[in-house]
């Protein structure tokens, strides 16, 4: 992942209680200044000092309206980016009340986290087979330069509608931005691996039976797409994985194929092991005497009667087995 370009607000940074208490103070002096000496000009007493008062008065008064400004109160998991005429000074992600200084622009972020639970995507595994994959993913701002000024967060919505300080329509172009890369990441990750190793026994990671390590493999894609704009992704999990409808009965049938040859396989391995145990006990214990023509015909009977599907017919010989 990058390095992080994000730093912290050292700048001065006062208690928001205690300034609120000085400004309604400053206020109320600005008043009562401003009181005394419109009556000293309404009873004649004009001098410098009646002057200099209402001039003072009203400078005092547009500083106390620029003071209001610098009041920002931060929640916990909030964050405040702060700039100086275009500057960028730094962050302040400490929860609480605050006062600045109020020509700092305070741009709002949060930094909770966030699910994306995207639709299911169609996209070709590595064996080109049209599959459905679904994915969900928990994310969350962690660098607040790069989220702030290395992507553009009013591109994806209307402009009559967004408003740069407005942090809900902030947040849904970070979603926005998360999904498109998101669908990138899983579309590469799908084209990776194949769905199943049914064709190639030698293919242990597959989409199906990959489990954790798709998992991982799907999250280090996603941190390495997303850290240009200072997310970070928490956990990313398939959570949907099919045959897309279009060949899934078709691939229904081939693994029902393949269960049954597999099935078949170990049954034929079965039947042969009890056969070669019944011919060996027969000739240990000298139950029969057998020439190799009634052994292969006792195979063969054997064989039929332990892997066929249906109940064998049993046929009582009357006669003898010799000539």
């Amino acid at each position: 992942m990058e390095l992080r370009k994000e730093k912290i607000f050292i700048g001065l940074k006062l208690n928001g209680i205690m300034m609120l208490v000085f400004n309604v103070l400053l206020l109320g002096i600005v008043i009562g200044l401003f009181s005394y000496c419109v009556d000293a000009v309404s009873a004649e007493h004009i001098n410098f000092w009646t002057i200099a008062g209402i001039i003072l008065s009203g400078v005092l008064f547009v500083l106390n309206c620029i003071f209001w400004n610098g009041f920002m109160k931060i929640e916990p998991n909030e964050a405040r980016v702060l700039l100086f005429f275009g500057k960028y000074r730094g962050t302040v992600k400490e929860d609480g009340f605050f006062w600045i200084n109020p020509f700092y622009t305070k741009k709002k972020l949060t930094l909770r986290a966030r699910n994306l639970d995207a639709e299911p995507i169609k996209v070709n595994d590595k064996k080109g087979n049209p599959v459905m994959i679904g994915q969900v993913i928990v994310w969350s701002v962690i660098d607040t330069y790069k989220a702030s000024f290395e992507v553009d967060n009013t591109s994806n919505a209307s402009a009559a509608t967004v408003k740069m300080d407005n942090v809900a329509d902030k947040m849904r172009a970070y979603e926005h931005f998360v999904k498109v890369q998101s669908d990138a990441a899983l579309r590469r990750v799908a084209g990776m691996y194949s769905y199943d190793n049914s064709e190639n026994e030698d293919e242990k990671l597959t989409l199906r039976s990959g489990g954790e390590e798709i998992n991982e493999i799907l999250e280090k894609q996603l941190n390495e797409r997303l850290s240009i704009a200072g997310i970070e992704v928490m956990e990313a999990r398939v959570n949907y994985l099919a045959y897309a409808p279009e060949i899934a009965a078709v691939m229904l049938r081939r693994q029902q194929a393949d269960a049954i040859i597999s099935a078949r396989e170990k049954i034929v391995d079965g039947a042969v092991g009890m056969v070669k145990m019944a011919l060996n006990k027969l000739s240990e214990e000298g139950v029969v005497n057998l020439d190799e023509e009634r052994k292969a015909a006792m195979v063969t009977n054997l064989m039929v009667v332990l892997c066929s599907d249906q109940p064998a017919q049993p046929i009582i010989n009357s006669g003898t087995l010799y000539n």
